[in-house]
């Protein structure tokens, strides 16, 4: 069993940056890939960029390709999302997730854990 516990959201001005935590609890974090997934209002969940367990990052599309990084660190427990030049369009709740494959994660959503989100605002 793995819990993943979000920080880092909050409410910045368009060009702003900002860096999200998941600290996940147990002892098989490494085991994990790790992904985050973000809801707007009124849209479905998506997909927006997961790093496989050897560090293999997998992004959505190019609308993030360049301003968000992944990144993990496995003697912490803990993955992270660095958002940078954020746009309105960013603003979403964004879920933390772990899975068997960062590749599966982004073509078919396939996850076993989620995070409660964090509120990520983007004012323009």
């Amino acid at each position: 069993q793995v819990q993943l516990v979000e920080s880092g959201g909050g409410l910045v001005q368009a060009g702003g940056s900002l860096r999200l935590s998941c600290a996940a609890s147990g002892r098989t974090f490494s085991s994990y890939a790790m992904g985050w997934f973000r809801q707007a209002p009124g849209k479905e969940r998506e997909f927006v960029v997961a790093i496989s367990r050897s560090g293999v990052v997998t992004y959505r599309e190019d609308s993030v390709k360049g301003r968000f990084t992944i990144s993990r660190d496995n003697a912490k427990n803990t993955v992270y999302l660095q958002m940078n030049s954020l746009k309105p369009e960013d603003t979403a709740v964004y879920y933390c997730a772990a899975g068997p494959s960062a590749q599966a994660m982004g073509v078919i959503g396939r996850t076993n854990y989620w995070g409660q989100g964090t509120q990520v605002t983007v004012s323009s």
